[in-house]
C-alpha cells in the first residue's frame, strides 16, 4: 500500500462524531510536516466543505464523495487510502459494503461498533479473506472497547512480569464515569433489538461470552448481571451497559492471540457505586436502567454532547486480577473528556495512527490483537488516557 494517495480517510466526517475525529487530526497533527496524509469522506461535498472550514482545517484538506448505498463509491475510496475510520452506524445496517470493500482492496479499516451479532457475523465472512489481503479489520475502536481490552491486556503483561502467570480470573469495575449517549448510540442499540425480534439467533450471541471466538468456548463466565457488595472495593457493584459487548471483545483478543490469558481465563464488568445501603439502592437502580437506557425520549442520530460537556467528561475503570492462592493485582485505566465522543473521537484516529506502522497479519480483529503496546503508548502521548499499575 506504500503507494496509494493517503494513509487516513475519515469516513463520515459530517456526522457527529466523524466531525470530532477530523478534529482530532487538525488539532494533533495539523502543522506537523510528519503528520499523516489524511482525507474527509462522507456523502455531500457540500457538506464536507462546511465542516471542513468549521473546524478549522486547511482549505487543501482533500474531500471525497462516498455512499454506503454506492459500493463502487466505496471501493474507489478504499483503493486511495491505507486506513479507512468509519463512523457511520449503525453498522448492521450501513456497514456490509464497506468492510467487503476494505477487505477486497487490502485496505485498514476501524470502527466503533458495540454491535457484536454483526461483529460475528463479519467474522465469519471475512476472516480469512482478509487474513489473504493484509486488511486488518478492526472493531470497537472506541469506548468500547479500548479502555477495557487494553487494560485487560496490561495487567496481564504486569500479572507475568510480578507473579510468573496470567491472573485466570479478572474484574473490569467502572469507579466512575461521566459523560452522555448520543443518537448514533440509541440508534445501534434500536437496530440490534429489531434484528434480534426477527432472529432468534441474535439473543443467543448477545448472551454468549464467546461469540466472537468462533470454534473456541472457554469456562463458565460471571454474568454481572446481579447486584452484590464487593469486599475487595469495599462498594456494591451494578451491572454495566457495555458489559455485553467488552467481555465478547476481551475473550476475542485473548484468542487471536493464543490465549495468553489462559484458557481458563474468566471476566465480567460491572459498574461500581457507594458503600451501604445507598449504594445498594443505587445498584438496584441500575438494573432498571438497563431496561431503558435512553429513558422516553433517546437522542436522535446526529445528536450528542455539547463541547462543554464532552470536556468535562471523564472515566476511570479499574482491573481486579486475582489468583487461587489469594494474591492479586490491580490496574487502572483513566481518561479525560466524555467518553464515548470526546474521548472515542481520540481513540479511533490513534487506532488509524498505530494500524499505518503496524505489522500486525490481516484478519477480523480487535485492537488489542492487532494494536497492544503501540496503541497504549499512541493514547497516551496523544489521547489523554493513562495506563498504571496500582499498588
Amino acid at each position: 500500500m506504500a503507494d496509494r494517495e493517503f494513509d487516513i480517510i475519515v469516513y463520515g466526517a459530517t456526522g457527529y462524531t466523524g466531525r470530532l475525529v477530523a478534529e482530532h487530526f487538525v488539532r494533533e497533527y495539523g502543522n506537523r510536516d510528519d503528520g499523516p496524509k489524511w482525507a474527509m469522506a462522507g456523502r455531500s461535498e457540500d457538506k464536507l466543505t462546511a465542516v471542513r472550514d468549521e473546524i478549522g482545517a486547511p482549505s487543501t484538506t482533500p474531500m471525497i464523495v462516498a455512499d454506503a448505498s454506492d459500493p463502487a463509491s466505496l471501493e474507489a475510496m478504499c483503493k486511495r487510502t491505507k486506513v479507512v475510520l468509519t463512523t457511520v452506524g449503525p453498522y448492521q445496517l450501513y456497514g456490509d459494503a464497506l468492510v467487503e470493500a476494505c477487505v477486497k482492496t487490502g485496505t485498514d479499516y476501524a470502527d466503533l461498533c458495540g454491535e457484536p451479532a454483526w461483529m460475528a457475523e463479519q467474522i465469519e465472512k471475512h476472516h480469512e479473506a482478509a487474513k489473504a489481503s493484509g486488511a486488518r479489520i478492526c472493531f470497537s475502536s472506541g469506548f468500547d472497547s479500548i479502555p477495557f481490552d487494553l487494560g485487560v491486556l496490561m495487567l496481564q503483561k504486569e500479572a507475568v512480569a510480578r507473579h510468573g502467570s496470567p491472573a485466570p480470573r479478572v474484574k473490569g469495575r467502572v469507579r466512575a464515569m461521566q459523560g452522555t449517549f448520543s443518537g448514533g448510540t440509541a440508534a445501534s442499540l434500536g437496530a440490534t433489538m429489531k434484528a434480534a425480534m426477527k432472529n432468534p439467533r441474535i439473543i443467543g450471541q448477545l448472551r454468549d461470552p464467546f461469540a466472537l471466538t468462533p470454534g473456541f468456548e472457554g469456562p463458565d463466565q460471571p454474568s454481572g448481571m446481579v447486584p452484590r457488595y464487593e469486599d475487595e472495593t469495599g462498594k456494591w457493584a451494578a451491572p454495566f451497559v457495555m458489559a455485553p459487548i467488552n467481555t465478547k471483545n476481551v475473550h476475542r483478543t485473548n484468542f487471536l492471540r493464543g490465549h495468553p490469558y489462559g484458557e481458563d481465563f474468566r471476566y465480567d464488568e460491572m459498574m461500581l457505586t457507594s458503600p451501604g445501603d445507598a449504594g445498594k439502592a443505587a445498584a438496584n437502580a441500575m438494573v432498571e436502567l438497563m431496561k431503558n437506557p435512553f429513558g422516553a425520549k433517546p437522542p436522535k442520530p446526529g445528536e450528542g454532547p455539547t463541547k462543554e460537556e464532552r470536556e468535562n467528561g471523564f472515566y476511570d475503570v479499574l482491573f481486579i486480577g486475582s489468583w487461587p492462592d489469594g494474591s492479586g493485582i490491580h490496574y487502572a485505566v483513566k481518561g479525560k473528556f466524555d467518553p464515548g465522543y470526546g474521548s472515542t473521537s481520540r481513540m479511533l484516529g490513534e487506532t488509524g495512527m498505530a494500524l499505518l506502522t503496524s505489522d500486525a497479519e490481516g484478519g477480523v480483529g480487535t485492537p488489542g490483537s492487532f494494536l497492544g503496546e503501540a496503541l497504549v503508548e499512541r493514547l497516551r502521548d496523544h489521547a489523554h488516557l493513562t495506563f498504571q499499575l496500582e499498588e
